[in-house]
């Protein structure tokens, strides 16, 4: 057998993230039915990524990959997930828990991200906020940025970015820029994989800043998503040692 998979989302007080979550680990579930697969959260949503590793090496595992379901490798994907995992680590002894890479800027992902702006009513003349959660660090920033740049050479519209807290530009400021250029409409690009608190209150300001705006939908539960969930998973599954993936069968548990 080969480790489980653990996907972990950060969790919100808002239930529509933790349903799209459960949703998308369906699709991963559905995409590799040879493999154990396990929703976790990092927060404010159940089950916790602690809870679910310590189950799994009650029942006998010995090693597991995590695949943590961030865009971006800031705070939560640097500090607190490892944080975590080093907690269970110290009382599981002899368990190997392996963090794969973040989701990050993923070309399937900007492919779903971009299908959403179609999908929103994205035409010639608009222009384009890429909305995202925003960070402390300079480098998570500065990814969604240079997606903002990318996106305006493949696009040939005038493209910038915007946060929803910690850094800049918020969402009023990135409209600015953008009228500044001539835009008329402005559609507003999702960089989340779950509606939220967050992507809520980019909503609520890209309609104060502009009543016309288009909004996309978040990545949410494509197979696209799924699909690099498990390219994060089986990348990750090549640095476990081979005789890790011998575990003998355990039941299953929900």
């Amino acid at each position: 057998m080969t480790p489980p998979l653990v996907p972990v989302a950060h969790g919100s007080r808002d239930p529509r993230s933790a349903a799209t979550v459960r949703g998308l680990v369906e699709r991963v579930r559905a995409q590799a039915a040879d493999v154990e697969v396990y929703e976790s959260f990092l927060d404010l949503s159940e089950p916790r990524v602690t809870d679910v590793l310590r189950r799994l090496y009650a029942q006998g595992h010995r090693s597991a990959v995590v695949v943590p379901l961030l865009l971006g490798s800031a705070f939560h994907a640097r500090v607190d997930l490892p944080a975590l995992v080093a907690e269970v680590q110290g009382e599981c002894p002899g368990f190997d828990v392996h963090v794969s890479d973040v989701l990050g800027v993923d070309a399937a992902l900007e492919e779903v991200a971009l299908d959403r702006l179609t999908g929103a009513g994205l035409g010639p003349g608009d222009g384009v906020v890429v909305s995202a959660v925003g960070s402390s660090n300079a480098g998570a920033n500065a990814a969604v940025a240079d997606l903002a740049a990318r996106w305006e050479a493949d696009l040939d519209l005038p493209v910038t970015e915007a946060f929803a807290s910690a850094a800049q530009p918020d969402v009023p400021a990135a409209v600015a820029r953008l009228r500044a250029r001539g835009v008329r409409r402005v559609v507003v690009a999702s960089w989340f994989l779950a509606p939220g608190l967050l992507p809520d209150r980019i909503a609520a300001l890209a309609r104060e800043a502009d009543r016309g705006v288009f909004l996309a939908e978040p990545l949410g539960t494509d197979p696209r998503v799924a699909a690099a969930v498990l390219r994060r998973y089986h990348g990750a599954v090549l640095r476990v040692p081979a005789q890790q993936h011998d575990l003998p069968k355990v039941n299953s548990w929900s």
